[in-house]
């Protein structure tokens, strides 16, 4: 890599770092004295400003990009931010997760990796030096999306498995005597994953003051799985009808692991695909090095070139 590119590529880092720090970094100042403040206003300001430089780096950082990303929301289409609230909401709201952090570090990516890369355009002008700049500000926007997709996804899976062993819990407790909402209050309080943790936010749901069917459609809402959407709607049609909820259970329980088991056998079914691709590009070419080589060196003593 030619020097100037180094250069000029430490230069863009080094001035975003004191950007950086410019915006959320430690002062060395006086310590204020509160009781010199002659106005309330001023105190109040003055006693933020203390906090703010008494913590930690890690606390301003989060400051800092929920103060850039506040801004930029309303500068997207609506649709894009709601969007983005549902997933986090599907991932179950990770900590720090916010709407506004996740565009601030959208936006910080894709600016960070843009300038890198225009340094190495500017150094050496060509389409594709232009291409990896655009490319690189659309990775960097994009990449907290599929950090956040792949959360989803793993949410969406230990739903899934934790699903099928929950509604075996809920129809004995069921069957026992217990009446719906307290064996889902049981089962929240008894089990550990992320099925006990969405029925236990369904649970609060209930305790501010929604019913018990909007708490578990909230809940098939925010989890966005089509196994507990049918659960939930084959509950509110039992309750409705009066059907007995521990044979309604029982049917869901039964229907959800052969809908895993099918998952299971379509899946084994694309391991022969997935196999061919490592076999053709690995392990066959070493077969033929292996049994037509000795053969090769034969031939090749045996006519000898000029």
């Amino acid at each position: 890599m030619e020097p100037t590119l180094v250069l000029g590529s430490a230069a863009v880092v080094s001035s975003l770092l004191a950007l950086w720090w410019g915006a959320t970094g430690r002062r060395a100042t006086e310590p204020i004295d509160l009781a010199r403040r002659t106005s309330g206003a001023e105190a109040v300001r003055g006693d933020q400003r203390a906090r703010h430089l008494a913590a930690g780096f890690g606390e301003r950082a989060a400051a800092a990009l929920r103060r850039l990303g506040g801004r930029l929301p309303g500068m997207m289409p609506s649709g894009r931010v709601a969007a983005l609230g549902r997933k986090i909401r599907s991932a179950g709201n990770p900590a720090g997760w916010t709407v506004d952090r996740v565009i601030g570090a959208k936006v910080l990516l894709a600016l960070g990796l843009g300038a890198l890369l225009a340094v190495r355009f500017a150094q050496s002008p060509s389409g594709v030096n232009a291409l990896l700049a655009i490319g690189g500000v659309a990775f960097g926007f994009y990449l907290p999306d599929g950090v956040l997709d792949a959360r989803v996804t793993r949410r969406k899976n230990a739903l899934r498995a934790d699903l099928a062993g929950v509604i075996d819990q809920l129809a004995i407790m069921v069957r026992a005597g217990l009446s719906l909402e307290a064996a889902i209050v049981r089962c929240a309080h008894t089990r550990s994953g992320a099925m006990a943790e969405e029925l236990a936010r369904a649970v609060q749901d209930t305790r501010v003051g929604a019913s018990q069917r909007q708490a578990l459609t909230n809940l098939a809402e925010r989890v966005d799985v089509p196994e507990v959407t049918a659960l939930v709607a084959a509950l509110a049609q039992a309750d409705q009808l009066g059907v007995p909820l521990g044979d309604t259970l029982r049917v869901q329980a039964g229907e959800i692991r052969l809908r895993q088991q099918q998952a299971a056998e379509e899946l084994a079914m694309t391991l022969p695909v997935k196999i061919l691709f490592p076999m053709v590009l690995c392990i066959l070419p070493v077969i033929f090095i292996v049994l037509l080589g000795p053969a090769a060196i034969v031939i090749l003593e045996a006519f000898p070139g000029d």
